[in-house]
C-alpha cells in the first residue's frame, strides 16, 4: 500500500475498510467478532475505541499466513459451539446477504466447513473450486497448481469460510508450514478435513462486484469507485 497506515484503516468513501466488514458480519447475525491485528495494532484499536463491545482484539505478533491468523484465535474458540465465520478484513465490498447465505448453507448441509464462492467472468489467478460429479465440494486448486482444464473453471475461492467450531479446533492443530513460504495456509484445512472424511460444502453466494479485496493503491481506488456507486444507488450520503 506504500503507507505506514495499517491496510484495514485505509478509507473507502470516508470510512476505514475494516468498518464495512464489521458491519456486514454484525448484519449477518455475528454477535462476537475476533479481529486479528498485527502491524500498528494499537492504531487499529484506537480507531475503533468507541465501537461496540462485541469486538475482541487478537494480536498476531508474527504474520505467518492465513491459517496462522486463525490459529492465534484458538484460545477464544475453546468453548465455542456452532458456526465460526472467517472473513478477510481487506474485503470491504462484502455484504450481509452473502454471509447469511453461507451460514444457511452450512446449517442445511451439516458441514464441517462451507465456502462462499463466486463465479467470475474472468477468474484470473484465483484458486479454483473443484466439485465432484454430484456437485459436492472436493477441494480448492490454487491457480499455479491448476492444469489447463481446471483453469477453465470460473467458480473461485474468495476466502470466505464457515467452520464448525469443533472441526476448526481439530484441524488447526494439524496445519503445518511445510511449503515454499513457510506459512500456515487456511486453505490446507479444507484438504485435511476432506482426508478425515468430514463433510464439505460450497455455495456460490458472492456476486462478482463484491469480490475485490485491497492489496494495492489501484485496487483501493477501484473499491472506492464501486462503493461510491453503491452508496449513490442506495441514497446513502458519503
Amino acid at each position: 500500500m506504500k503507507s505506514d497506515l495499517p491496510k484495514v484503516l485505509h478509507e473507502v468513501c470516508g470510512r476505514p475498510m475494516l468498518a464495512y466488514v464489521i458491519d456486514a458480519c454484525r448484519a449477518a447475525g455475528c454477535d462476537r467478532l475476533l479481529v486479528v491485528i498485527g502491524h500498528e495494532a494499537d492504531v487499529v484499536r484506537r480507531t475503533f475505541a468507541d465501537d461496540a463491545d462485541d469486538l475482541v482484539w487478537v494480536e498476531q505478533t508474527h504474520q505467518l499466513g492465513t491459517g496462522h491468523a486463525v490459529m492465534v484465535c484458538l484460545e477464544h474458540l475453546q468453548r465455542l459451539c456452532g458456526p465460526v465465520l472467517v472473513v478477510a478484513g481487506d474485503g470491504p465490498l462484502i455484504r450481509p446477504p452473502a454471509l447469511e447465505r453461507l451460514l444457511a448453507t452450512h446449517a442445511e448441509k451439516h458441514a464441517s466447513c462451507t465456502l462462499a464462492t463466486s463465479v467470475l467472468p474472468d477468474p484470473g489467478r484465483y484458486g479454483r473450486i473443484i466439485r465432484d460429479a454430484s456437485g459436492e465440494l472436493e477441494g480448492i486448486v490454487e491457480f499455479l497448481d491448476a492444469d489447463d482444464e481446471q483453469r477453465k473453471i470460473r467458480e473461485v475461492n474468495v476466502s470466505l469460510y464457515c467452520f464448525d467450531a469443533a472441526a476448526l479446533r481439530g484441524v488447526l492443530e494439524k496445519l503445518d508450514n511445510k511449503n515454499a513460504k513457510g506459512e500456515y495456509y487456511l486453505t490446507d484445512a479444507i484438504g485435511l478435513l476432506k482426508a478425515g472424511g468430514a463433510k464439505l460444502a460450497a455455495v456460490a453466494a458472492v456476486p462478482p462486484d463484491d469480490v475485490l479485496s485491497v492489496n494495492t493503491r489501484e485496487e483501493l481506488d477501484q473499491v472506492n469507485r464501486i462503493m461510491a456507486e453503491r452508496l449513490a444507488r442506495s441514497g446513502v450520503k458519503r
